[in-house]
């Protein structure tokens, strides 16, 4: 094999490429004319490491995380070409089967030589890879790999680098960043962050129609200007013209402005405008009933096209998609929590809360409801139902902010309260008291603060002893458990 010529060939078309992606393609159509290799260039795009040039293989990865992590803050597993671009030293590997980093492309392969693409100020932009299933003679083309990978350096750097990250490949990157949101707040976060990326545009803002009126999403970090001068305006606009907002995109579907100059806005969009909007994509979020509308904007005077903004609806789409999907997985986790009657927390979150109970600090009352046998045997179970409803949202009442109310069983409560000393628990307990007898009914209350060292079961049974004590002496009071 001549490596000169290897070298030659390869290298003399380099300076006729026009964009990357031609000095990429020309590099490894010439060198497959010189070895049978599984050839690839791969480049650095955003996060990853991009395939923009390969030959036929029974599998091309076409992206590739990089060593260093991704947006998610995770470190992806390794692989040679990461190594390779991460450390910017070359690696031959004469047997694959002993490398754990390495990517499977063909069954056949044997050898592996990955060589870092550097610009002339030694800059990484990636890698060039070439794979055998044959013996080769892997010192030589070690030194001829990164000569030429030296050269298309030099010809990727005259020419601005790698190519830009394609409006395709950022909307699958956000619309991955959005489906891992772990909060509503996160996925607000990333939608309005994805629809500033994909469309270019300087300021986005989501509106949500919420459960009493509708209200502004989340803000990414600090706002821009004009994104902050939009907040600020629609804001004092107040909830109504929000709400005119979203029946608006809605009722007629997505619009834009044609950047042009001396045509005045509809009066819905008068708030925009007084922030100094001149261009906007409206795109409408969800269902008509509980969605919201997208707002992408620019000061300046331009003109998106049609696919800019059937790209801001693919967004909004899988926006609201995943956004559901939260508020579907919220919802379950509360009624798996929850009491399905009264809506009170039960058992299980209560066993967690009062294992972090604080000697001395934390106070446990339990709760009873005074006569209520009498009620569902007289009146029946619905007449009760009805009774406990009113008397966990009395209690609540009569609970501080911070404070937490249980139902352990059929009439019985416990709340769990943080206090200064017992005589504070026991007041809390009388206004307990006081809302029950409010309410129709009378309660007995049963109060104990947990000793140093003792396991929360136990303080919860002297609270029940206490209680025990209320109705021994005739219900309707309080009683706390000897310190």
């Amino acid at each position: 094999m001549d490596h000169e010529r290897v070298v030659r060939d390869v290298t003399v078309r380099l300076p006729m490429a026009s964009t990357a992606l031609e000095a990429c393609q020309w590099t490894v159509a010439a060198l497959a004319r010189h070895t049978p290799a599984t050839i690839s260039v791969l480049l650095q795009v955003h996060d990853r490491l991009r395939c923009v040039a390969a030959t036929g293989a029974w599998q091309v990865f076409s992206t590739v995380p990089l060593k260093t992590g991704s947006d998610t803050g995770h470190d992806p597993e390794p692989s040679i070409v990461a190594r390779v671009y991460d450390s910017g030293e070359p690696a031959i590997v004469p047997d694959v089967t002993a490398d754990p980093d390495y990517l499977p492309v063909r069954p056949d392969v044997t050898a592996e030589i990955c060589v870092p693409v550097r610009d002339r100020s030694g800059r990484p932009l990636g890698v060039l890879d070439l794979q055998w299933s044959d013996p080769v003679e892997t010192d030589r083309w070690r030194a001829t790999a990164q000569r030429l990978a030296d050269r298309l350096g030099a010809r990727l750097g005259a020419l601005g680098g790698p190519p830009a990250e394609s409006r395709s490949e950022k909307l699958l990157r956000h619309a991955t960043a959005m489906t891992t949101a772990p909060t509503d707040w996160d996925l607000m976060t990333a939608a309005i962050a994805a629809a500033r990326d994909v469309s270019a545009l300087s300021a986005a803002v989501l509106i949500l129609d919420g459960r009493r009126e509708p209200r502004l999403g989340a803000p990414t970090g600090t706002p821009g200007p004009l994104e902050a001068r939009i907040r600020a305006e629609l804001a004092e606009a107040g909830a109504a013209a929000l709400g005119r907002m979203i029946a608006r995109a809605h009722r007629h579907g997505s619009a834009y402005t044609l950047g042009e100059a001396g045509h005045p806005p509809t009066e819905d969009y008068l708030p925009l405008t007084r922030a100094g909007a001149r261009t906007l994509v409206a795109v409408p979020v969800g269902p008509p009933d509980g969605g919201g509308v997208l707002l992408v904007a620019d000061e300046r005077l331009l003109r998106p096209d049609p696919t800019t903004v059937n790209l801001i609806e693919l967004l909004a789409g899988q926006a609201w998609t995943c956004l559901d999907r939260l508020r579907t997985l919220a919802r379950l986790r509360e009624q798996a929590s929850s009491d399905p009657l009264t809506g009170l927390r039960h058992t299980g979150p209560f066993g967690q809360r009062i294992a972090r109970a604080t000697p001395g600090r934390t106070a446990l009352l339990a709760i009873d409801v005074d006569g209520f046998k009498d009620v569902n045997d007289t009146y029946g179970h619905q007449a009760g139902d009805r009774l406990l409803v009113g008397l966990a949202r009395a209690l609540e009442g009569a609970l501080r902010q911070g404070d937490e109310l249980y139902r352990t069983g059929g009439d019985e409560f416990v709340a769990v309260i943080e206090v200064s000393r017992p005589e504070e628990a026991v007041r809390i307990a009388e206004r307990l008291t006081e809302a029950a007898r409010r309410a129709g009914r009378t309660i007995s209350v049963g109060v104990a603060l947990p000793r140093p060292g003792e396991a929360p079961e136990r303080t919860l049974s002297r609270a029940d002893q206490a209680l025990y004590a209320v109705k021994k002496h005739g219900r309707d009071g309080v009683h706390l458990s000897a310190a």
